[in-house]
């Protein structure tokens, strides 16, 4: 439950926005927009739900049995997701290697945004279920393809999964352990794949690629620096770009040159170029255009999906500017419900403007009495911090009102002064102190641009 929510709390806004791309929702659904998601058609675009459990799984081996079909899991922590689990269902020998093993290979990374899963610990897991559930099946499916027919073939099927994880996590060091950088190694690693491995059909990268895997590796053990100090501290976008084009002769001359590099079929080298004078001069149409023509091209050569329709959604933006569709709900009355205070409170933390809030300290006291639990809130050196179970004495004010209004406040339902007026919230002590903290938050704009300033 923690996981499943808090991915949509801290990083949620940015990584729907940056969805919208990986997904293709805004493009249209033809043969030259959307054709897939990669792992699967689409996704929903109707508003999350959510059931909490009744019953949690808590270690390997555990057996339940629901609605007279017995279950077996095994738990697979750190793998696709931070907590997952494969599970086998004996009496019908059919297994469920939920998304740790599929018809593509996965994203040690997802383009949208999200915390890097270790392939290390991920072959590890389905090794582990290859041992596991030895003999004990006759079919293999998982949560978004088709199955895997016959032992024989599902074992094949669950050794090679295992082994494209583990080669681009063990090539993907041994060529960093001899210094070879982020950008450097996904480009050996593709020159070197071995065939039989990585040409097998639930092999190829649908959905996940080598390139950007790799680069996930990498991130996970030596983060973003590659060591090279150039690459330090260098200038932000828009800066670069005014000194990258008046350092190759102009806009003028940029377009001449890129437009020579488009017609030879160079479309990475005209994006990475003609991406400097977009950011230098976002009203230049020429730029916009080349720039939207050349991620077009390597839009329709991309294999995987989200590569598609990143490059697509990117060009149909520098075409037609960003169009307000209005915010998606991932923060639907299912999931606000299922948030636990702390999330929230580290939502706010997140949202407090740190310049605005230096140099102030507010202290309040919140009760909820539905869920009997009580913190202290304290604004100072320009952050929040929070204190579960007390209250302060030295409280600038104190709220208490029940959870269930508070859910109504925060998905929009009504304001804290109508849930004020009509009694269910109070506040005591000094309001003001209440409505200084308010002020401090900031609200997040979804439709942000991407490929322009």
């Amino acid at each position: 439950m923690e996981y499943a929510i808090s991915e949509n709390v801290i990083a949620g806004n940015v990584m729907s926005r940056r969805a919208s791309y990986m997904y293709g929702n805004l493009l249209p659904k033809d043969p030259k927009g959307q054709v897939g998601a990669g792992l699967g058609q689409t996704t929903s675009a109707d508003v999350p739900t959510l059931i909490k459990p009744t019953d949690t799984i808590t270690h390997t081996g555990q057996r339940m049995v629901v609605d007279g079909l017995e279950i077996e899991f095994q738990l697979t922590p750190g793998t696709e997701a931070p907590a997952e689990m494969n599970f086998l269902f004996p009496q019908r020998r059919a297994l469920c290697m939920a998304e740790n093993v599929s018809h593509n290979m996965h994203n040690l990374y997802t383009l949208r945004g999200a915390i890097v899963r270790n392939p290390k610990v991920w072959a590890h897991y389905i090794n582990e279920a290859i041992e596991l559930f030895d003999g004990r099946y006759d079919a293999i499916f998982s949560s978004h393809h088709w199955p895997t027919w016959g032992a024989e073939a599902g074992v094949e099927y669950l050794k090679k999964q295992r082994d494209m994880y583990k080669y681009l996590h063990d090539e993907t060091m041994r060529l960093a352990n001899q210094g070879h950088t982020l950008l450097e190694i996904p480009e050996i690693v593709e020159s070197q794949l071995p065939a039989d491995l990585f040409n097998v059909w639930y092999n190829r990268g649908y959905y996940g690629t080598v390139s950007h895997n790799v680069k996930a590796v990498y991130q996970h053990y030596l983060g973003f620096f590659d060591g090279n100090p150039a690459n330090l501290h260098p200038l932000p976008p828009q800066e670069a770009g005014q000194k990258y084009v008046e350092f190759m002769g102009g806009a003028e001359n940029l377009l001449a040159k890129a437009h020579e590099s488009f017609d030879k079929g160079e479309y990475r080298w005209v994006a990475q170029v003609v991406n400097h004078l977009v950011f230098a001069d976002p009203d230049n149409k020429a730029a916009r255009d080349l720039q939207a023509d050349t991620l077009e091209q390597l839009g329709y050569q991309a294999e995987s999906g989200p590569w598609r329709n990143f490059y697509l959604s990117a060009a149909k933006e520098l075409r037609d500017g960003v169009i307000d569709l209005g915010a998606p709900k991932t923060a639907s009355p299912d999931v606000i419900k299922a948030m636990s205070l702390e999330m929230f409170f580290d939502l706010l933390a997140v949202r407090l403007i740190g310049p605005n809030a230096a140099g102030r300290v507010i202290i309040l006291n919140a009760r909820f009495t539905d869920s009997n639990e009580q913190y202290v809130l304290t604004v100072e050196n320009g952050v929040l911090n929070y204190a579960k179970g007390k209250q302060s004495a030295q409280a600038d004010a104190t709220l208490t009102m029940t959870r269930a209004a508070l859910n109504e406040v925060v998905l929009g339902e009504a304001t804290l002064a109508e849930k004020t007026a009509v009694g269910e919230a109070q506040i005591e002590g000094n309001p003001e102190k209440l409505l200084e903290f308010l002020s401090l938050l900031d609200t997040f704009e979804f439709w942000f641009n991407i490929v322009t300033p």
